[in-house]
Protein backbone atom coordinates (compact mmCIF):
# COMPACT_ATOMS: atom_id res chain seq x y z
CA UNK A 1 0.00 0.00 0.00
CA UNK A 2 1.29 3.45 -0.85
CA UNK A 3 2.13 5.93 1.88
CA UNK A 4 0.36 8.78 0.11
CA UNK A 5 -3.22 9.53 -0.75
CA UNK A 6 -2.45 12.52 -2.95
CA UNK A 7 -2.38 11.89 -6.71
CA UNK A 8 0.88 13.05 -8.34
CA UNK A 9 -0.81 15.62 -10.63
CA UNK A 10 -1.98 17.42 -7.47
CA UNK A 11 1.65 17.81 -6.41
CA UNK A 12 2.39 19.27 -9.85
CA UNK A 13 -0.52 21.72 -9.58
CA UNK A 14 0.59 22.83 -6.12
CA UNK A 15 4.17 23.24 -7.39
CA UNK A 16 2.87 25.26 -10.36
CA UNK A 17 0.91 27.52 -8.03
CA UNK A 18 3.97 27.95 -5.81
CA UNK A 19 5.98 28.86 -8.88
CA UNK A 20 3.43 31.51 -9.80
CA UNK A 21 3.53 32.92 -6.26
CA UNK A 22 7.34 33.12 -6.35
CA UNK A 23 7.24 34.86 -9.70
CA UNK A 24 4.55 37.30 -8.58
CA UNK A 25 5.95 38.17 -5.15
CA UNK A 26 9.65 37.29 -5.22
CA UNK A 27 10.88 37.47 -8.80
CA UNK A 28 14.60 36.90 -9.09
CA UNK A 29 16.32 38.00 -12.27
CA UNK A 30 13.53 38.48 -14.77
CA UNK A 31 15.27 37.14 -17.85
CA UNK A 32 12.63 36.14 -20.35
CA UNK A 33 9.97 38.49 -21.53
CA UNK A 34 7.44 38.25 -24.32
CA UNK A 35 7.62 36.76 -26.90
CA UNK A 36 10.56 34.57 -25.77
CA UNK A 37 8.81 33.34 -22.66
CA UNK A 38 6.27 31.62 -24.92
CA UNK A 39 8.89 28.96 -25.59
CA UNK A 40 7.72 27.62 -22.23
CA UNK A 41 4.36 26.81 -23.81
CA UNK A 42 6.14 24.68 -26.42
CA UNK A 43 7.92 22.78 -23.64
CA UNK A 44 4.59 22.27 -21.85
CA UNK A 45 2.96 20.98 -25.04
CA UNK A 46 5.76 18.52 -25.81
CA UNK A 47 5.80 17.26 -22.21
CA UNK A 48 2.03 16.86 -22.24
CA UNK A 49 2.18 14.82 -25.45
CA UNK A 50 4.90 12.62 -23.93
CA UNK A 51 2.69 12.06 -20.88
CA UNK A 52 -0.28 11.11 -23.05
CA UNK A 53 1.86 8.72 -25.09
CA UNK A 54 3.16 7.10 -21.90
CA UNK A 55 -0.37 6.81 -20.51
CA UNK A 56 -1.51 5.20 -23.76
CA UNK A 57 1.13 2.50 -23.36
CA UNK A 58 -0.53 1.45 -20.09
CA UNK A 59 -3.89 1.13 -21.82
CA UNK A 60 -2.30 -0.82 -24.68
CA UNK A 61 -0.74 -3.22 -22.15
CA UNK A 62 -4.14 -3.48 -20.42
CA UNK A 63 -2.73 -2.57 -17.03
CA UNK A 64 -3.64 0.15 -14.58
CA UNK A 65 -2.13 3.59 -15.07
CA UNK A 66 -3.27 4.60 -11.58
CA UNK A 67 -0.14 5.58 -9.63
CA UNK A 68 -2.10 5.29 -6.39
CA UNK A 69 -2.69 1.55 -6.95
CA UNK A 70 0.44 -0.05 -8.43
CA UNK A 71 -0.54 -3.32 -6.75
CA UNK A 72 -3.23 -3.64 -9.44
CA UNK A 73 -0.59 -3.68 -12.19
CA UNK A 74 -0.89 -6.75 -14.36
CA UNK A 75 2.26 -6.16 -16.42
CA UNK A 76 5.36 -4.00 -16.61
CA UNK A 77 5.43 -1.34 -19.30
CA UNK A 78 9.00 -1.09 -20.61
CA UNK A 79 8.59 0.22 -24.13
CA UNK A 80 8.33 3.71 -25.60
CA UNK A 81 9.67 6.35 -23.24
CA UNK A 82 9.88 3.68 -20.53
CA UNK A 83 13.08 2.50 -22.25
CA UNK A 84 14.77 5.75 -21.17
CA UNK A 85 13.18 6.48 -17.79
CA UNK A 86 11.11 4.36 -15.42
CA UNK A 87 8.89 7.39 -14.79
CA UNK A 88 8.20 9.25 -18.03
CA UNK A 89 4.94 10.68 -16.71
CA UNK A 90 6.72 12.22 -13.72
CA UNK A 91 9.48 13.47 -16.02
CA UNK A 92 6.69 14.95 -18.16
CA UNK A 93 5.23 16.72 -15.13
CA UNK A 94 8.67 18.07 -14.27
CA UNK A 95 9.14 19.32 -17.83
CA UNK A 96 5.69 20.94 -17.78
CA UNK A 97 6.71 22.76 -14.61
CA UNK A 98 9.99 23.77 -16.26
CA UNK A 99 8.01 25.11 -19.23
CA UNK A 100 5.75 26.98 -16.82
CA UNK A 101 8.83 28.49 -15.20
CA UNK A 102 10.11 29.61 -18.61
CA UNK A 103 6.72 31.12 -19.39
CA UNK A 104 6.66 33.00 -16.08
CA UNK A 105 10.01 34.46 -17.05
CA UNK A 106 11.93 34.84 -13.79
CA UNK A 107 14.44 32.57 -12.10
CA UNK A 108 12.65 32.16 -8.76
CA UNK A 109 9.93 29.74 -9.99
CA UNK A 110 12.61 27.29 -11.10
CA UNK A 111 13.69 26.92 -7.46
CA UNK A 112 10.56 24.79 -6.93
CA UNK A 113 11.70 22.08 -9.36
CA UNK A 114 14.18 20.28 -7.06
CA UNK A 115 11.53 20.30 -4.32
CA UNK A 116 9.02 18.73 -6.73
CA UNK A 117 11.52 15.96 -7.60
CA UNK A 118 12.19 15.31 -3.91
CA UNK A 119 8.48 15.14 -3.03
CA UNK A 120 7.60 12.85 -5.96
CA UNK A 121 10.54 10.58 -5.14
CA UNK A 122 9.60 10.23 -1.47
CA UNK A 123 5.83 10.34 -1.65
CA UNK A 124 5.27 8.37 -4.83
CA UNK A 125 8.19 6.74 -6.60
CA UNK A 126 9.89 4.99 -3.67
CA UNK A 127 6.61 3.42 -2.45
CA UNK A 128 5.67 2.47 -6.05
CA UNK A 129 9.04 0.80 -6.54
CA UNK A 130 8.58 -1.26 -3.37
CA UNK A 131 5.20 -2.53 -4.58
CA UNK A 132 6.47 -3.28 -8.10
CA UNK A 133 9.55 -5.06 -6.71
CA UNK A 134 7.36 -7.31 -4.63
CA UNK A 135 4.89 -7.92 -7.45
CA UNK A 136 7.29 -8.48 -10.38
CA UNK A 137 10.44 -9.63 -8.57
CA UNK A 138 13.56 -10.24 -10.66
CA UNK A 139 12.03 -8.85 -13.85
CA UNK A 140 11.46 -5.49 -12.19
CA UNK A 141 14.91 -5.55 -10.57
CA UNK A 142 16.55 -6.06 -13.98
CA UNK A 143 14.47 -3.20 -15.37
CA UNK A 144 15.50 -0.96 -12.44
CA UNK A 145 19.15 -1.74 -13.07
CA UNK A 146 18.98 -0.97 -16.79
CA UNK A 147 16.73 2.13 -16.87
CA UNK A 148 17.18 5.25 -14.68
CA UNK A 149 14.47 6.49 -12.33
CA UNK A 150 14.40 9.93 -13.96
CA UNK A 151 16.69 10.67 -16.88
CA UNK A 152 19.85 10.74 -14.78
Amino acid sequence: MLQTRIPPPIYALVAGFGMWLLDAYLPLWVGLSSPWNRLGLVVILIAGLADLWSLGLFFRARTTPNPMQPQRSSSLVTEGLYRYTRNPMYVGMLLMLFGWGIYLGSLSPLLVLPLFVWVINHQQIFPEEAVLSEKFGDRYQRYRQSVPRWLW
